[in-house]
């Protein structure tokens, strides 16, 4: 959930903390959370589609440094959402949306959207660097929580729900943990961080450890706008009125008036013996409960999957084949899935573009719905996609369909998830639009990249100009040529305007390749998956279009003595056939 204004107020009491020299232990690391943090915290690109290579290059770093104090990392991934149904609130999907506007029109936004392909390349770096991490089936903090507290080592990130679980080796905030400056002791080296204990928190504020849980409750919904919650809202503001509204000093006050309770059972008590026994007190104070219940320890799993691969447990509803569900932990297939088999949900991320044009999301919606009709195993069910339309949030149905080959597959069972090679990429293929000659002459690890740029040529809106074209193809070949040449990172700075109708194309080639991979990854493999790292450099091809446009032959653009030049032309001819 996250608690408004708390990480605030800790920071805000220091003392709180206790600096350590952080060396030689486990370290069960909040995964959605760092990805999150290093790439904000690195200066890399947000506007025209994001810096992969560079921020492959700040995680390989970040490793680094913990493999050089000896920290063993194991990383935890959030699943697509959680088995409760609780569905997200539309106004934080909305912000999100006003942001991702926001930052396309050049504006300083508070929370930055990410670039679209930013999970996928984090777990693929992941893997590229053996650093053991685990993707949930659902919301990861009780995990996190439960995994630290069997191996009694800390957890590391920014998410203030931390703040509440009693962990034994507490949190080290990701804000304070000072990777980047490894210091050194003799032949020892550390990492100089804060560690936050809820104990310290506990006697600083005077309050009872078991009060934690219904302190985060009750202060999450005092900000909640949620209309379906506006009589736990009124309760929790008229517990000690006047408050300051402002969210350190509400907190303040909330803590000062549980310091007199021992028990949530008696805050509870108290809050039903002051707005009576009616039903829509209830109703509140059961919501209440079930948020509390957030921050209690769930059984574990995770040493049992990192250990030796045992598969976590999934809910009945959503029985996938046992190879499927490994998958999916292991980070090799996205958790969507079982958003898709439980919820009938597909919530998708809104990209960098101004609200006047459309979602970038529906150029993909046909391999999406390949996906459903494969998931849903040939039924006509629809599924809600979350996505946007303009500044608001909009739900459309979506029906499944079923390409020629697929209907050839038996559909009401898992069986087509085992069928050859051959046929699985014939599904793929088909749900592309492209032919196996079509990609003859293509290097395998590019193959899927370049089916989902011919693909793109078909379905986006407006269909992309030649330089838009070329511009990509060169960023493809750029990225080539450094893996194999093993070139470092440049980072590049771009002080040109974002092109909004340019943006909006790579924005729809970036959905349509997200989905792809998903697709891909669904079926198997049917193509090699491509390192999401070197395909795209956002302020490497907007350069490139902006100067193409104006009449400038990509050929100075390939670099001498190497493949770059045949491979450029092979790709060219793939695509404008």
């Amino acid at each position: 959930m996250g608690i408004p204004g708390l990480t605030r107020l800790i920071t805000s009491n220091s003392e709180i903390y206790k600096d350590i020299q952080f060396s030689k232990s486990r370290l069960v690391v909040d995964g959605s959370s760092l990805f999150c943090t290093l790439y904000f915290d690195s200066d890399l690109d947000l506007r025209y589609g994001g810096e992969y290579d560079a921020f492959e290059d700040r995680i390989g770093k970040f490793v680094k440094a913990l493999k050089d104090c000896e920290i063993e990392p194991y990383v935890v991934l959030d699943g697509w959402s959680t088995y409760s149904g609780r569905i997200c609130k539309t106004q934080r999907k909305e912000s999100r949306i006003k942001n991702a506007h926001d930052t396309a029109m050049g504006l300083d936004v508070r929370r930055a959207t990410l670039p679209v392909l930013v999970m996928l390349m984090f777990k693929q770096t992941l893997v590229k660097l053996n650093v053991p991490f685990v993707q949930c089936f659902e919301k990861a903090d009780g995990q996190i929580a439960s995994l630290a507290n069997e191996w009694k080592c800390p957890v590391l990130s920014q998410d203030s729900d931390f703040y509440i679980f009693d962990l034994p080796a507490g949190l080290l905030p990701i804000s304070y943990f000072q990777w980047t400056a490894v210091s050194h002791n003799g032949t020892e080296s550390y990492i100089s961080c804060k560690r936050y204990t809820a104990s310290s928190f506990c006697t600083f504020f005077n309050i009872e450890r078991q009060l934690l849980p219904i302190f985060a409750a009750l202060a999450v919904n005092a900000h909640d706008n949620n209309a379906n919650n506006a009589k736990l809202t009124n309760m929790v503001w008229s517990i000690n009125p006047p408050w300051d509204r402002s969210r350190i000093f509400s907190l303040k006050g909330l803590l000062r008036w549980l310091s007199d309770f021992q028990q949530p059972r008696d805050v509870l008590k108290m809050l039903q013996k002051r707005f009576g026994d009616g039903e829509t007190t209830n109703e509140a104070l059961k919501d209440l409960q079930m948020d509390m219940e957030e921050y209690q320890l769930p059984p574990s799993y995770l040493q049992d999957f990192f250990t030796d691969k045992t598969v976590p447990p999934l809910p009945q509803e959503a029985h996938v084949p046992i190879k499927m569900s490994l998958a999916v932990a292991q980070g090799q297939m996205s958790s969507y899935i079982l958003d898709i088999l439980v919820l009938k949900r597909m919530s998708l991320s809104a990209a960098v573009d101004i609200a006047d044009l459309p979602s970038a999301n529906l150029t993909s919606r046909p391999i999406r719905q390949v996906m459903y009709g494969l998931l849903l195993r040939g039924s006509e069910d629809r599924v809600e996609e979350i996505d946007r339309e303009g500044l608001k949030v909009h739900c459309p149905m979506v029906q499944p369909v079923h390409p020629d080959v697929a209907q050839q597959l038996v559909l009401d069972s898992w069986s087509w998830y085992e069928e050859p090679d051959s046929v699985r990429l014939q599904v793929y293929l088909e749900a592309l639009g492209v032919s196996e000659a079509t990609l003859s002459k293509v290097p395998p690890h590019l193959r899927l990249p370049v089916a989902v740029t011919c693909y793109w040529l078909q379905q986006a809106t407006p269909t992309p100009d030649l330089p838009v074209i070329q511009a990509l193809l060169l960023g493809l070949v750029d990225g080539e040529t450094r893996r194999e040449e093993g070139l470092p990172v440049q980072q590049m700075e771009l002080t040109l305007e974002l092109d909004h109708a340019v943006g909006h194309a790579y924005n729809q080639w970036q959905a349509s390749l997200r989905d792809a991979v998903h697709l891909n990854q669904l079926l198997r493999f049917p193509l090699p998956e491509p390192h999401i790292a070197w395909l795209y450099r956002g302020t490497l091809v907007h350069q490139l279009v902006f100067t193409l446009k104006k009449g400038a032959d990509p050929e100075p653009f390939l670099v001498n003595g190497t493949s770059s030049r045949p491979l450029y032309q092979d790709l060219q001819d793939a695509v404008l056939q």
